[in-house]
């Protein structure tokens, strides 16, 4: 299969030009069509030499994906199906939000971490993307709203925020959420502070990343505070217990200053009783963090119902009364299977 230019970074673009016979130059401009222009051809690249685009031609492509469908949901969201080079197929989704602009991406094909209460865990996991596969999401995102608002006649739109918290577990692919996030910083002009890594709570990968010193946002999707219940509903990180995914946070927030943000769905029944809320209190005692209250998004296939309004209240007040500062989620794309734990890999 002839390699793919999208996931070079521009010092590695040069010295791919120069080993073809062009100059440093010429590599800074390749990055820049691909990253800032979004060309998806290298014969769109018109201020390059024939010569150097026809050698490069012969083993290389731009890499980018075939855009499947796309959907549009009333609150402004918009959800991406893209098919690979392999036929693979994952979903991303743009989020334009007053005063900026977020896009939520995909780390693998699939997950293996099986949250039981996602359908993106449910579907099961096929492989890990590559960092082009996970920057060329944006890119996509980014072209749609672009051509959007030039057919309505908006001001163009820049992506500007990126989560990482589509299909997959990033820190069980590392190496390539890393690249991907260091390509967002360097060729797409995102600063690292808008980035935001969400792990179901991989420990190693959460203290590898603490020496990383990148300046991220990290948050954790924890969801239970006791070992049984998270282990029921999180079985991929069963290995990982409550007290050594917390000492992980702290860990973190030592290396790094920055606080960690706690993704928490409520499920009726299951983990929104104020004595659930007490125990996350106890759990995150003295740590610099955040709890983010996820109202469930309904998946097909479960049976699980979201928290009464009620229960929402008491708990997050148990976590106000402890001085732990606790926002609730604002559901967006919902109506399209583009809200947290929605995605899957299907046309529709």
């Amino acid at each position: 299969m002839v390699s793919t230019l999208l996931g070079l970074n521009t010092g590695e673009l040069r010295s791919l030009v120069q080993q073809h016979g062009g100059t440093a130059i010429c590599g800074d401009r390749l990055a820049e069509w691909i990253y800032r222009q979004g060309v998806h051809k290298l014969d769109q690249m018109t201020d390059l030499p024939d010569a150097l685009l026809a050698g490069l031609s012969k083993e290389y492509k731009v890499g980018r994906s075939h855009t499947v469908t796309v959907q549009q949901s009333r609150d402004g969201t918009t959800k991406l199906l893209l098919a690979l080079r392999d036929g693979a197929r994952v979903e991303t989704v743009g989020l334009p939000n007053e005063g900026f602009f977020n896009c939520c991406v995909s780390t693998q094909v699939g997950c293996p971490v099986g949250c039981l209460f996602c359908a993106t865990g449910r579907s099961g996991y096929t492989r890990n993307l590559t960092p082009g596969e996970i920057v060329e999401q944006v890119l996509a995102v980014q072209e749609w709203a672009r051509k959007q608002a030039s057919e309505n006649g908006d001001q163009l739109s820049r992506i500007d925020h990126v989560t990482f918290m589509g299909m997959g577990e990033p820190l069980f692919n590392y190496e390539a959420t890393l690249k991907a996030m260091r390509l967002f910083n360097n060729e797409l002009g995102i600063a690292m502070r808008h980035i935001t890594v969400s792990t179901a709570g991989c420990v190693p990968g959460i203290l590898k990343l603490a020496l990383e010193k990148t300046h991220i946002n990290l948050a954790i999707s924890l969801h239970a505070p006791t070992d049984d219940l998270r282990r029921k509903l999180v079985p991929g990180m069963a290995k990982w217990g409550v007290a050594e995914l917390i000492d992980a946070c702290r860990e973190y927030t030592l290396q790094t200053g920055r606080r960690v943000t706690f993704e928490y769905c409520l499920l009726d029944g299951v983990n929104d009783s104020v004595a659930d809320a007490h125990r996350l209190v106890a759990l995150l005692h003295g740590l610099n963090c955040h709890v983010s209250l996820i109202p469930y998004n309904s998946v097909v296939g479960t049976e699980f119902q979201g928290s009464r309004r009620g229960n929402i209240r008491a708990f997050r007040d148990v976590l106000e009364n402890a001085h732990i500062p606790v926002t609730q989620r604002v559901q967006r794309g919902s109506d399209i299977d583009a809200a947290c734990g929605q995605l899957r890999q299907r046309r529709t």
